[in-house]
């Protein structure tokens, strides 16, 4: 099963739609999401633009993205790869 990370953090609106986008996946992928506000250098890289969604292969979708965007992600290759 592939995983995903969604950066994300408290009280973020956004954050929850894009939970809800991402409940269509829940059997194909595993969601692991991260509290930017745990560590300062990712509030600095992703503080504007949370929620972001990045694979395990570095490719990542800024939101608003939808469930045909995810899938597109999901079968994306690393550069080179």
């Amino acid at each position: 099963m592939d995983k995903v990370l969604l950066l994300t953090t408290a009280g973020c609106h956004l954050c929850q739609y894009a939970r809800l986008e991402l409940q269509d996946f829940a059997r194909e992928i595993q969601i692991v999401e991260f509290d930017i506000a745990c560590d300062e250098r990712m509030v600095e890289l992703y503080g504007e633009r949370i929620p972001v969604l990045k694979t395990e292969c570095g490719n990542e979708l800024n939101w608003p993205f939808t469930a045909e965007e995810v899938r597109k992600l999901l079968v994306l290759r690393p550069k080179g790869g």
